[in-house]
């Protein structure tokens, strides 16, 4: 029995879009056969109605049932809408801020790591942090737990300090690895990266369950002056007490696997 996800961020519709990659991902998705496509936030440019619009049609047009969690950009730019009507627009194309998807195979929780009042940092509330622990508990026995959220837990090292991690991340780190999270993964920071707890954190306590924390690159490029920013995916299988994480990149004509780590559950 599999479990198979794509993860797709920052797509940032609504500046400087090309169908290209989209187009070469639709056609991916019916080799790799995902159950659910988890899009973690920055999915608007600007968080309109338009905007949101338009990256629900293109995500849902790929065919794969998706489970979406906003990001900074996804809620209004302007005061004091940004502040009134934070989630409005969100809520009205893709529901809830808290969505979860839960089969036999892949248990996915979605947060909203965005606070209004921080342009880029995001963060979790400790009632958000009982929520997500409630809902993971809920998980079918083997099946893949998975906490999706905006705003990275871990990131690589040659992104722009201004792309914060998730505040108080430690903390979430150990609220969620109490919960029985195997993955955690977010975007935000439009470069790829793969990390397991036990490479940064001696578990002297004997437990050998892994905790990957993935975040994805941005599949949209709004600002092209950025040298260096990839755009892909991130592919996750679950099978045999193994969960791979895969990492495509678009090279201007497709997209390739660049990277695959294995990590024992």
């Amino acid at each position: 029995m599999t479990a198979r996800a794509l993860h797709v961020s920052d797509l940032h519709v609504g500046r400087r879009e090309s169908p290209e990659p989209l187009a070469a991902l639709a056609l991916l998705v019916g080799e790799l056969e995902p159950e659910l496509l988890v899009a973690t936030g920055d999915l608007a440019h600007r968080g309109r109605p338009d905007q949101l619009a338009r990256a629900a049609e293109l995500l849902h047009g790929l065919g794969v049932p998706v489970l979406a969690v906003p990001g900074n950009h996804d809620i209004p730019y302007t005061f004091p809408g940004r502040f009134s009507r934070t989630f409005t627009a969100w809520e009205a194309v893709f529901g809830t801020t808290e969505p979860v998807h839960s089969s036999e195979r892949l248990h996915v929780v979605g947060s909203s790591s965005v606070r209004p009042w921080r342009q880029q940092g995001g963060s979790l509330s400790a009632d958000q942090l009982v929520r997500i622990a409630s809902r993971l508990r809920e998980a079918r026995p083997g099946a893949l737990r998975v906490v999706a959220l905006h705003h990275h837990l871990a990131a690589p090292p040659w992104r722009a300090p201004r792309k914060r991690p998730l505040r108080g991340r430690d903390d979430v780190l150990q609220a969620l690895a109490a919960t029985g999270a195997e993955l955690v993964v977010g975007g935000h920071v439009h470069q790829a990266a793969v990390a397991e707890r036990r490479e940064f954190e001696a578990l002297e306590d004997g437990s050998r369950s892994a905790l990957v924390l993935a975040t994805a690159p941005g599949l949209g490029r709004p600002r092209p002056r950025r040298r260096g920013e990839a755009r892909g995916f991130n592919l996750y299988e679950a099978a045999d007490g193994v969960l791979t994480v895969a990492t495509y990149a678009w090279d201007g004509r497709g997209f390739a696997e660049i990277g695959r780590r294995s990590f024992h559950r």
